[in-house]
């Protein structure tokens, strides 16, 4: 089996985390992350501590919304807070041209390009939150105030 620790899209996130500090690692998981529900199994922790890289898109710009696995994204609060009509989940050719990562793998941090960075409030209520780190099969642990600072993320109350 080919070693995922290997792959560009998880050297990247590597790079980012030990340029941040260096006692953040990436896990391979047995079991694939791809959902947060498959994630949370995979690591014996709880949905909520799982974040969700959600990928979105307004007419002119793109944005990452982190969400607590046990919660779902509001576009009507996305849409307030921009003051945007037109906001949806971003496509998987759109999610990868733009982040470099694949839908299930997308990380917090390690994008191709900037993008803006929503992180729901209901990440707070969890000591270590886990993010996909580039590779289905791949996350990170970090707590939510390094989380905040790695992404330069702004904290909001975007789920439902």
């Amino acid at each position: 089996m080919e070693n995922l620790l290997d792959k560009e899209s998880v050297k990247r996130v590597i790079k980012v985390l030990n340029d941040f500090d260096t006692t953040l690692k990436v896990q391979v998981l047995n079991s694939s992350a791809r959902t947060a529900e498959d994630a949370a199994r995979s690591l014996d922790t709880e949905v909520g501590s799982i974040i969700k890289s959600l990928f979105l898109r307004t007419k002119n710009s793109f944005l990452l919304c982190l969400i607590a696995g046990d919660k779902r994204c509001s576009l009507n609060k996305i849409k307030k807070i921009l003051g945007e009509k037109d906001v949806s989940m971003g496509n998987a050719d759109q999610v990868k041209e733009v982040t470099g990562f694949t839908i299930g793998g997308v990380s917090p941090v390690a994008h191709l390009n900037p993008l803006k960075i929503y992180i729901d409030q209901s990440l707070l209520r969890f000591k270590n939150i886990y993010g996909a780190a580039g590779h289905p099969n791949c996350i990170f642990k970090i707590d939510f105030q390094n989380l905040k600072k790695i992404t330069k993320g702004e904290v909001m109350d975007i789920s439902e």
